[in-house]
């Protein structure tokens, strides 16, 4: 239980915070990300404590595989390894902070160093709230990693509030960004991904009053957004599933093999096509000499070309309607062949 002294160091006004964040030449884009990613720092998700750090790190160590936070028997034997080393790092008073940072900032490297090495643990407890969001633990401890080194490149202990408060804004920022970047199957840019969380934000706040899912229709109202673009934008975030994703339980057999080829026919088609086809010489057959040519002409069957009703009555020497009444008394001859054999008419007149 941290004591009321750490509490007054490490719960500052989320304001005065931003404002010293934003006055230590911090570069444009970072300044817009910072103030993006601002959080109450009183509230239920405040920075770490530094006293409840050192908890954190020896329950990893020690926690064994659990449903939910699946390691396997290399990733645990290397964060193991990694805990143990940075275990050896003590954390740091608020004095012995300030003189390292202050030693940081003239360029001295033992001191960028100390404050790197004994922040290490609050990079683990941070990392550990994005597990199963589609990075390995170590990957989220080493891009958070990068975040720390920032922040002791930034910090400016004049400021009067303590170093893991500033440097946990960094760290998820880091990690956050690697999320965004590295867990999508098709990359967004980071302007559209930052888009696309404001309105999944206000989808969960539509969700809580509604009490159900919100419309499209209700999101654009809160946002004050085109119902198209929300809708573009909420379809960007539609989760993409590999198509070699296994199924069934079984890995030999992959998503892929589930999704029917648009391009190709379906099977049990081509096999009716096939007796259809063997059948139609047969049927052909059974009408007279005259309304079999006029029918293989105006189809294109045997080696005809697509006729029309007039080309087919100048080669076969009659008139237009003459080919037409002959072409109606023919198939209304097929309809009854093939009803007769239990073929439906559809088959071939649709």
């Amino acid at each position: 239980m941290p004591s009321d002294k750490t509490k007054k160091n490490t719960e500052i006004d989320a304001d005065d915070a931003k404002e010293s964040i934003m006055s230590m030449e911090v570069e444009e884009q970072e300044k817009e990300d910072l103030d993006d990613e601002v959080i109450d720092l009183n509230s239920d998700d405040p920075a770490p404590d530094v006293a409840d750090i050192d908890i954190e790190a020896d329950d990893l160590k020690n926690k064994k595989k659990t449903p939910g936070r699946k390691f396997s028997d290399g990733q645990m034997d290397a964060t193991r390894l990694y805990l143990n080393e940075i275990g050896f790092s003590p954390l740091l008073t608020a004095e012995e902070e300030v003189h390292y940072s202050r030693l940081a900032q003239k360029g001295v490297e033992s001191g960028r160093a100390r404050m790197i090495e004994s922040n290490l643990r609050l990079v683990v407890k941070i990392a550990r709230r994005y597990m199963n969001r589609g990075l390995a633990l170590l990957d989220l401890i080493e891009e958070g990693n990068l975040g720390l080194i920032r922040a002791v490149e930034k910090f400016d202990p004049e400021r009067g509030f303590r170093f893991s408060t500033y440097a946990t804004w960094w760290i998820r920022q880091t990690i956050e960004r690697a999320i965004m970047n590295q867990t999508r199957t098709i990359r967004l840019p980071i302007h559209i991904v930052k888009e696309i969380n404001l309105y999944l934000r206000a989808t969960r706040q539509l969700t809580q009053g509604l009490e159900r899912e919100p419309t499209a229709e209700e999101v654009a109202k809160l946002l004050d957004k085109p119902i198209s673009e929300v809708k573009r934008m909420l379809g960007l975030n539609e989760k993409i599933t590999s198509v070699d994703t296994p199924i069934g339980g079984d890995e030999d057999r992959v998503l892929l093999d589930a999704i029917p080829d648009e391009y190709n026919p379906d099977p049990s088609a081509v096999l009716q096509d096939e007796n259809v086809n063997h059948n139609i010489e047969a049927w052909l057959g059974r009408l007279n000499d005259k309304q079999r040519e006029v029918v293989e002409r105006r189809f294109g069957l045997h080696g005809y070309e697509r006729s029309t009703l007039e080309e087919v009555g100048k080669e076969i020497g009659v008139t237009r309607e003459r080919v037409r009444q002959i072409q109606m008394d023919a198939l209304k001859r097929l309809r009854e062949i093939m009803e007769s054999e239990g073929f439906s008419e559809d088959i071939l007149f649709q």
